[in-house]
Parts: C-alpha cells; sequence; structure tokens
C-alpha cells in the first residue's frame, strides 16, 4: 500500500511538473520585445535603486509593498545587472514567469483538496490560458500575489486539517508574502476568513473546532513577523511601518476610480472574451454550481464561497484594472477542471462509455485549439495593441524608436554625452527608455528646465516653451493609446 502510494505521488509530481515545464517555455520567448508598461517602468526603477545599494523606501501613495522587489532583486543581479542602466525587460519579467510557474506545480499540491483531474486541468489552463500567460510575464505584483494567495489556501486548510504547525507557519509566510505584493491582500483576508466562517457553519460541529489556538498564534506570529521583515527591507527603515498603516485612506480613495473606474460587470466581459473565453466560463459555471448542489462539505465548497466574496468585492469597487481579473482565474480554473472531471465521471459510468474518450478528445482539440489562438494572438502578435483587452493604457511600440534617435542626432551633431531635459506632469515611461543616458532630468510644466541638447514635453505644453525652443524642431511619438509626446530635436545648422 505504502509503495504504491509513493508511486502515485511521484508520478503526480512528474506530471505536473511537465505541465510546469510547458507552462514556463510558453512564458520565456520574446520576453523582452513588449513595450515596458508604466506600472513596469517605476517598478524597474525601485529595482534599479536597490542594486544602487538604497533600501526599499515603502510609499503608501504611488507604491506597492517589497515583495516584488525583494524578488527580483538577486535575480537581477545574478543576471550581471550592477545598475538601473544595465536592467532589461527580460531580467525583469523573469520573477513574474517564475512565479506563474510555481502557481502551476502548487496544482500539484492541491490534489488532495480538489481531486487529481480538475487539478491537472486547472494547471493546464494556467500553463496555456491567455490571461495567465500574459500577465506572467508583466512585471507587476499581480502574479506573486497570485501564486501567495493559492500557497495561503493550501497551507491554511492542511493547517485545519490536520492540525499542523508546520503549515500554520508556511500559511503566515503567505499571507505575509500578500501583504508585501499588495496592501489590497486585506480584501482577501476578509473573503478567506468569512469563505472559513461560513464553511464551518455549513460543515458538520466538529469540524467548527479544527483550528486551534496554537495554530492561529503561529500562523499570525509567522505573518507579523515576516511582513515587518519585509516592509523594513530587513531592518533598514522601520519608518515604513506606521506608513503602511496610512495606507488604508488612499486605498479607500483609490477605490473609488481615480480615472480607472469600470463598469460593475467589467471583469465577467473580460474573462468571456476571445475564442476560448466563453466556454471557459460556461465550464467554471458547470462545476460551481455543482459544488454549491453538493450536500456534503468539501473544499470546492469553501473556494465558491470564497470566490463569491471576492468576485463581488471586486466588481463593486469601481477601481479596475485587466490583471486584477488573475485573482479570479484562479478559482475559475478549479471549477472549469471539476466540470470537466464531472462530466468525464458521467460518460463513463453509462453505456456512454465508448463514444466518452473520442467525445473527450474532440472537446479537448476544440477547446485547446481555441485558448492557443487567444494566447498567441494576445501574448505574442498583439501584445500592446489597443485593441487587446489585456492590455491596458499600455506603452506603444512607437516609443522605442525615441532613445535612438536621440543616440542618432546627437551622433550627427557631434555629442558625445547628450543633455535632456524631460518636462511633463507624468513623465512615466520615459525613466525606463532613457536610462542608458547619463544626463537626464525632469521638470513639472511651468518650471524652467535647465539648459539641454533634447527635450521632451507633453504636448499640451509646449506654447509654454516656444521662446526656448525657438532653435528646435519637434518630433511626435506616441506614448499610450490617444498620448503624444513631443521630442524636440535641434535645428539643423
Amino acid at each position: 500500500m505504502a509503495s504504491g502510494f509513493a508511486r502515485s505521488l511521484w508520478l503526480r509530481w512528474v506530471l505536473f511538473l511537465f505541465v510546469a515545464f510547458l507552462g514556463l517555455a510558453v512564458r520565456l520567448p520574446k520576453l523582452g520585445e513588449r513595450p515596458m508598461h508604466t506600472d513596469e517602468a517605476i517598478n524597474g526603477y525601485i529595482v534599479g535603486q536597490l542594486l544602487a545599494g538604497e533600501p526599499f523606501r515603502y510609499d503608501p501613495q504611488d507604491r506597492h509593498g517589497p515583495a516584488l522587489s525583494a524578488l527580483a532583486l538577486p535575480l537581477a543581479r545574478m543576471q550581471g545587472a550592477k545598475s538601473f542602466s544595465d536592467l532589461t525587460e527580460s531580467e525583469l519579467r523573469l520573477c513574474p514567469v517564475i512565479a506563474g510557474t510555481v502557481t502551476i506545480l502548487l496544482f500539484g499540491a492541491a490534489v488532495e483538496m480538489f481531486g487529481f483531474l480538475p487539478c491537472f486541468v486547472a494547471a493546464l489552463l494556467f500553463a496555456f490560458g491567455p490571461l495567465s500567460v500574459y500577465y506572467d510575464r508583466y512585471f507587476i505584483h499581480e502574479t506573486l500575489f497570485c501564486a501567495a494567495t493559492f500557497g495561503l489556501i493550501l497551507s491554511g486548510w492542511r493547517a485545519a486539517e490536520r492540525r499542523s504547525l508546520v503549515n500554520a507557519a508556511i500559511a503566515g509566510a503567505c499571507a505575509a508574502l500578500m501583504l508585501a505584493s499588495k496592501e489590497t491582500a486585506v480584501l482577501h483576508f476578509f473573503a478567506l476568513m468569512a469563505a472559513a466562517v461560513v464553511f464551518w457553519l455549513w460543515s458538520r460541529p466538529e469540524a467548527r473546532a479544527r483550528v486551534w489556538t496554537r495554530i492561529l498564534l503561529t500562523g499570525g506570529g509567522t505573518f507579523l513577523a515576516l511582513s515587518a521583515l519585509l516592509y523594513t527591507w530587513f531592518g533598514e527603515n522601520w519608518r515604513a511601518l506606521p506608513a503602511l498603516l496610512t495606507a488604508t485612506p488612499h486605498l479607500l480613495s483609490r477605490a473609488a476610480g481615480q480615472g480607472h473606474g469600470k463598469p460593475l460587470w467589467y471583469f465577467g466581459q473580460l474573462l468571456v472574451s476571445g475564442r476560448s473565453g466563453g466556454v471557459l466560463i460556461a465550464l467554471a459555471c458547470l462545476g460551481f454550481f455543482a459544488v454549491m448542489k453538493r450536500r456534503d462539505p468539501s473544499a470546492y465548497r469553501f473556494l465558491a464561497i470564497y470566490f463569491v466574496l471576492i468576485a463581488a468585492i471586486y466588481s463593486l469597487i469601481p477601481y479596475k484594472t485587466p490583471w486584477l481579473a488573475l485573482n479570479l482565474w484562479l478559482p475559475i480554473a478549479l471549477f472549469a477542471g471539476g466540470a470537466i472531471s464531472l462530466l468525464w465521471q458521467a460518460a463513463t459510468s453509462h453505456a456512454l462509455v465508448r463514444i466518452a474518450i473520442p467525445a473527450f478528445g474532440v472537446l479537448a482539440i476544440l477547446v485547446g485549439t481555441s485558448i492557443a489562438h487567444d494566447t498567441r494572438q494576445r501574448v505574442f502578435l498583439q501584445p500592446a495593441d489597443e485593441n487587446n483587452p489585456y492590455a491596458y493604457a499600455h506603452t506603444t511600440d512607437d516609443i522605442l524608436g525615441l532613445p535612438t534617435e536621440i543616440s542618432e542626432f546627437a551622433q550627427r551633431d557631434g555629442i558625445s554625452n547628450p543633455r535632456i531635459a524631460v518636462i511633463a506632469s507624468d513623465p512615466w515611461p520615459l525613466p525606463w527608455y532613457l536610462r542608458h543616458f547619463s544626463q537626464v532630468g525632469f521638470w513639472q510644466p511651468g518650471r524652467q528646465p535647465d539648459q539641454a541638447d533634447f527635450y521632451i514635453t507633453s504636448t499640451d505644453i509646449a506654447e509654454q516653451y516656444q521662446a526656448q525652443f525657438k532653435d528646435f524642431r519637434p518630433d511626435f511619438f506616441g506614448e499610450r493609446p490617444g498620448v503624444l509626446i513631443l521630442l524636440w530635436l535641434p535645428a539643423p545648422k
């Protein structure tokens, strides 16, 4: 019996490791070709500051937590980066690629909770689905946040079921990693705790006493200790802790929209888009309702309650960006896997067993083909196109030519070290694309810049500096859809 269990466990991890390897292989090609989104550029700049020896400084107004930078920093150093100018898109994006691959592996650890076939299908959906592949190649916090959330669910469940202090400590570490990724972790903590309470109220009375004081103290202590360690940047900046307490008012103001307000149905519309979205959401709905129809308590019921709560929270908050849907994609993939498992059981338990295998083969080909089409189109062919629903306020390909043009004109005029003045209320992602120039200054509109060889301005303020630009001619560059900037080049003498 023990040897059979060991063989099945070994086979399980071989299969999930293979799926994770395939997911990694899908995420790595052309990793540096897509332009850097503004959020990616800001995160890259923070890593550049850390490479320069500065500690992480938490800013509750405009930044998230230190977890992404803490993981990206050693990866950048291992690849030879020593300063901000050394960083490349591929080096930074390797961090979320690894986090996404870890998420795929975690489905192997979830088999005891949700079953082998549902987890295997969910791992495949995460490995190849357009939403997960796209944002696993995005240097933002969401992929790491999603992996930590899944880790918290798995370890928290095991801590309660097995009365395990080790799993309680792992759960506390995952919760700390969530908070150190994004402060919105508190929304997920609320949804998970509420789901746990409702689940235990629906379960047998003896199931309600499974979480003991020692487990809560172990998990909570690990959470507090690791959170403090990360936010203070390993003890170098203790001011981060009181700053973290002031983040709540800012989060509440951002929740109102701040230019990113979307309707209630935004995430649903996003998830059903493309050739594969509608089919996968239909399967997920089938799996969800099958779970809620069951009388016996299961991990699926807990997941269903959590999904309803977090989906409601995300939908009711006006502030919405497409990468937030990654948090919904995790339970959706498991529900879709559960639906496939139920359909397979129903088909193979009746006289239809002879046609079940070819029918499922045809279904797998159709769904797989539609997923492959959406992933190829959105991730590799049109990653920054304004018609791509995942490319939200994305930097255009046009901006890639700006540093090249500056270098060419500097060489033409014999300028070995060009001085560049940027005048814009929001200059990002220009600091990233100008990182190879050593003399770059940034000014807010209305301020008088220093003398420079090249100027970059937003189109709405160009008239304010007509006198200063009389010996320059403008060249237009698209920064984001509907947003132009002007590169002021020295006029030929």
